[in-house]
């Protein structure tokens, strides 16, 4: 009997596209985000992404001091996958953006492939006040500002988590940052099997039509082969669970989460992570396919293990 095929669920529970206003669920406080993470992971979520906030704005905060107290928490009480943004937000340098995952070497972190526009200045034509007053210049930033992820910056990534024994998300916006993520694999810099994040519905990157969706797996598989790498998802906003569907049934793994979107159906906010993660599932496991447990998701990638963190 043939094993049904295992569906590694990423959930972002909090990133920086979304800022407070906009949803009064959106994990803030270190409590916050811990109780959020490990309600995804009990949900399905084999693997949970993290950034890090300030208490007391909800801003985007990269030292390694706003993520230590959720990463012992969540590593108490989950045996989830850690996954640490090296993102961070696109008004930080790439200095910044390292250290957590420099300081914690996590099993898993974020490395976006490429530099690129980053428009989320139209959710201000849905969202006409906010608590904070960094909030609404965040946003308009992005009109005339831009993500930067040079080769260098890449490199530099790369080279600081070299020693942490730190695999890579690697978040794909576009077709050319797979011919990226290919020059390094050709380099050596990145080595096999590489996880691969394609997203979908930033303004800025590719789109979320489902042939978008089969250009990228195409691609990726031309470019990097098959054997080389395990594909997934994000669809943002919108397009979470349709881009999530499609591409669990290609054969893929998936993440939701609150950073990636605010929803859980038109017009309604999701109440939690975990109602996005349920939601996930119960696509993966209505296609007859099971979900990979967060030890399974650690053989599935080739992961170090949770004992060989530094948190």
């Amino acid at each position: 009997m043939v094993k049904p095929r295992k569906v590694i669920i990423t959930c972002a529970v909090t990133g920086s596209i979304h800022t407070p206003s906009m949803s009064p669920h959106l994990p803030v406080t270190a409590e916050e985000i811990a109780d959020a993470a490990i309600g995804a992971a009990e949900a399905g979520a084999a693997i949970v992404h993290l950034h890090a906030r300030n208490r007391n704005d909800g801003r985007p905060d990269q030292t390694p001091e706003a993520f230590l107290p959720f990463l012992k928490v969540i590593k108490q009480r989950s045996n989830v996958v850690v996954n640490i943004t090296t993102g961070g937000a696109p008004t930080m340098t790439v200095e910044e953006r390292v250290r957590p995952a420099a300081t914690f070497k996590p099993e898993v972190a974020s490395l976006n492939m490429g530099t690129m526009n980053f428009g989320l200045y139209p959710m201000l034509d849905r969202f006409k006040s906010f608590r904070h007053d960094w909030e609404q210049p965040y946003l308009e930033g992005t009109r005339k500002g831009f993500f930067k992820n040079t080769f260098a910056d890449i490199e530099y990534i790369l080279t600081t988590c070299a020693e942490n024994g730190t695999r890579f998300e690697i978040e794909c916006y576009d077709i050319g940052h797979l011919y990226t993520l290919k020059h390094f694999l050709d380099r050596g810099v990145v080595k096999p099997p590489l996880f691969v994040q394609s997203v979908f519905g930033i303004l800025g990157g590719i789109g979320a039509h489902p042939e978008d969706v089969l250009h990228m797996k195409r691609t990726a598989d031309r470019l990097l082969g098959p054997e080389n790498y395990h594909w997934s998802v994000l669809g943002a906003g919108r397009n979470q669970l349709p881009v999530a569907a499609t591409a669990a049934a290609m054969g893929g793994n998936v993440r939701v989460g609150m950073e990636d979107s605010l929803w859980i159906a038109p017009g309604t906010l999701a109440q939690s992570n975990a109602e996005q993660v349920a939601k996930a599932r119960q696509i993966v496991e209505g296609l007859g396919l099971q979900i990979a447990d967060p030890d399974e998701a650690r053989e599935i990638l080739s992961l170090k293990g949770g004992d060989k963190v530094a948190f």
